[in-house]
């Protein structure tokens, strides 16, 4: 095969996917920011504002400054939806029984006052039972939703950090392909590979 046939396909190739790489650094960033505005748009909607303290005592210093520097002011990034769901409701959580023992002692309060429905202790215990089954599933669900917008923008974040990435790598190519085009030009016609 010729040098100069050889060098062509490969200068060919490396155009094509410099400017492949371009999409997709576009794609990745429009990745970005489609999960950026999602998350920020609806963690926006529900005007959930951060605390300035998580109750811990136990935490980590840079846990108490984050809610220090983010207190009172509304949620809107993926981090202080998973820094608000991980340190203050899963810290409050924790304290609290799991959602299988709740429901089951709500259960029992529903059955002991089912066999006396007009005793007053056993009308407050089933009340208390059910409040406290509402209270952790309304906090777990919370956790949860909160953690899931946390992941789709950290994936939003991933892309972003790929875009530029890949967008270097897209310039490196066509810059060693435009190298490569320029080396066409010298190689002679009888060189062979």
């Amino acid at each position: 095969m010729k040098r100069r046939t050889f060098d062509g396909i490969v200068t060919l190739v490396g155009f094509g996917l410099g400017l492949f790489l371009i999409i997709a650094a576009g794609l990745l960033n429009w990745g970005y920011g489609f999960a950026d505005k999602a998350v920020s748009s609806q963690l926006s909607s529900q005007e959930i504002s951060l605390p300035s303290v998580t109750g811990n005592a136990k935490e980590e210093a840079s846990v108490t400054a984050f809610f220090k520097d983010n207190g009172d002011k509304p949620m809107t990034t993926g981090k202080q939806a998973q820094m608000y769901a991980d340190h203050y409701l899963g810290f409050h959580l924790s304290a609290m029984p799991t959602y299988a023992d709740a429901t089951t002692a709500s259960r029992s309060a529903a059955g002991a006052l089912a066999a006396s429905p007009d005793d007053p202790a056993l009308q407050a215990a089933a009340a208390k039972a059910n409040g406290v089954v509402d209270t952790v599933f309304k906090g777990t669900m919370l956790r949860g939703t909160l953690l899931t917008a946390y992941a789709f923008w950290e994936l939003g974040q991933i892309a972003r950090i790929s875009a530029g990435v890949v967008l270097i790598a897209a310039l490196l190519l066509l810059l060693l392909s435009f190298a490569g085009w320029l080396h066409l030009r010298r190689t002679p016609e009888e060189a062979t590979i």
